[in-house]
């Protein structure tokens, strides 16, 4: 344990804001606008562990890192995007960077902040937050009044590897993409990824063009979405020299429309659906490749993650014979590669293991409650931003089927509601509780695993707040539906209970 942490409590100096936002990633830049523009005058503070801002995209460095939704959705309302609608993270990086320099943000964020536990005492109507200040060593305590975390769903400083037979027996180097080493060169390299989710998409095209060959290994096919990278409105409208912020919000409006129509038709015609996307695999690998086996997922379009590929450039990669795919699981791993169930030897150099990532619940900070330890799993959510028996809280959890920046635009929009509520009100302290009419209302997992079931979220259930069957006391991931329902929740409504 290092010397800081031994430090006694009462020998730290205390600083005190009204709003204290965990994270610097695209939600807590967010939130931190939002609080300039409709909140000003509230004293604020952004806590971000990492060196600098833009949580995922500063974070992860594999080759070929980009987003897997479009910019005119995962980009801010509030700031027009002007790229190719899939982006790399670093332009992903430069626009955030805009947003902090263009609303002078930068001197309320504290970067290499660490935060270990996180405290609400009922008495004194304050949250108080010990971190460690990475860069210095120094110990730090703050209190705020409201905490909104902003600190996204998984754990950057590790991924997700399944244990395998014999991985120690491998002589040449396994890497995660989330601890991607800067520095690897992989020319001439034969490589084999293992999995079959965006992150393989983007990391097997990327390496595709200097490693020897690459391989992808995936236990069952991923769904994939190919077109352009490009939108044709958007180009249309800039030959007509109209304002960018038009632009922005037109192709956005397009874009929301078209994504809640193909997420409807998901449901309604999966069959169709899944023929129509694998047409267009089928347009690039040619009528001889075996579709069947290796790009037919078992399951229907969206009932896990869709990711955007643009240009086709996975399936261009195996079409140009620069890239193969084999649908197999691993047996276990041998001195030269993978040895698969069917009996197959995947002989690599580096194997990049694209399995996914360890769910974060609340940043792993140390949350008690009047002295008590949380039990996150106990609570329930509302709309799954707020849980009942934590309160002055508000956490951001964004989208599956759609940009995760939607949704962290509506929760800023809320929590600035709710703060104006409580000024109004003179209230100190605000949550949610069920009403009278809620408590014989069924309590189910966080999600339903038949209408949306990654792997990161089964895993991971267990940690996860419960959801009730009504609308309020669940997330029910429809960015259609909840633009209009966010500006109308009733802060009045006895969900919320005030106490000055």
């Amino acid at each position: 344990m290092p010397d800081t942490l031994l430090q006694p409590e009462t020998d730290l100096r205390t600083e005190h804001f009204d709003v204290l936002i965990v994270g610097a990633g695209i939600s807590g830049i967010g939130g931190a606008y939002h609080l300039t523009t409709q909140r000003p005058g509230t004293s604020f503070v952004v806590l971000e562990s990492q060196h600098s801002f833009g949580g995922t995209w500063l974070t992860h460095k594999y080759p070929g890192i980009r987003s897997d939704s479009d910019l005119y959705t995962f980009g801010y309302r509030f700031k027009p995007w002007v790229g190719p609608p899939i982006a790399a993270a670093s332009e992903i990086l430069r626009y955030m960077g805009e947003v902090i320099e263009e609303n002078g943000l930068s001197p309320h964020i504290r970067y290499n902040h660490l935060i270990h536990s996180a405290a609400w005492d009922s008495a004194a109507k304050l949250w108080t937050l010990l971190a460690t200040d990475t860069a210095t060593g120094e110990r730090r305590r703050f209190t705020t009044n409201f905490l909104w975390m902003c600190q996204g769903y998984y754990r950057h400083a590790e991924g997700y590897t399944p244990e395998w037979p014999g991985m120690q027996d491998y002589k040449g180097r396994i890497l995660h993409p989330q601890t991607w080493p800067e520095d690897l060169d992989y020319t001439g390299q034969r490589v084999l990824v293992i999995g079959s989710g965006a992150t393989a998409a983007t990391v097997v095209p990327a390496m595709a063009g200097k490693a020897a060959h690459v391989t992808m290994l995936q236990r069952s096919p991923t769904w994939f979405r190919i077109g352009r990278n490009g939108i044709d409105i958007a180009d249309q409208l800039r030959e007509l020299k109209v304002d960018e912020s038009w632009v922005h919000e037109i192709v956005r409006r397009k874009i929301l429309f078209e994504q809640a129509k193909f997420t409807a038709r998901s449901f309604s015609e999966p069959d169709k659906v899944a023929a129509e996307l694998l047409h267009e695999v089928k347009r690039i690998v040619g009528p001889d490749y075996d579709v069947g086996t290796h790009f037919t997922p078992r399951y229907r379009p969206w009932h896990q993650r869709l990711a955007y590929v643009p240009d086709g450039d996975l399936f261009q990669a195996v079409a140009d014979g620069k890239a193969s795919v084999v649908t197999d699981e691993v047996e276990r791993f041998t001195e030269k590669g993978v040895l698969t169930k069917s009996g197959q030897e995947l002989e690599a150099d580096i194997i990049v293991t694209a399995t996914g990532f360890h769910l974060n619940v609340l940043g792993d900070i140390a949350f008690t409650i009047d002295g008590k330890p949380l039990d996150f799993h106990e609570t329930v959510t509302y709309r799954g931003m707020m849980f009942t028996g934590m309160p002055n809280l508000v956490w951001v959890f964004g989208y599956f089927r759609a940009s995760w920046t939607l949704r962290a635009d509506l929760v800023a929009d809320f929590v600035c509601r709710l703060l104006a509520e409580m000024k109004e009100r003179g209230a100190r302290q605000v949550e949610v509780a069920l009403r009278p009419e809620d408590h014989n209302m069924p309590l189910l997992p966080w999600i339903d695993p038949q209408n949306f079931n990654p792997g990161y979220l089964m895993r991971g259930m267990h940690l996860l707040p419960r959801r009730g069957d009504k609308p309020e006391w669940q997330h029910n991931q429809d960015y259609w539906s909840e633009k209009d329902q966010f500006p109308g929740i009733d802060l009045k409504d006895s969900a919320f209970v005030y106490s000055r």
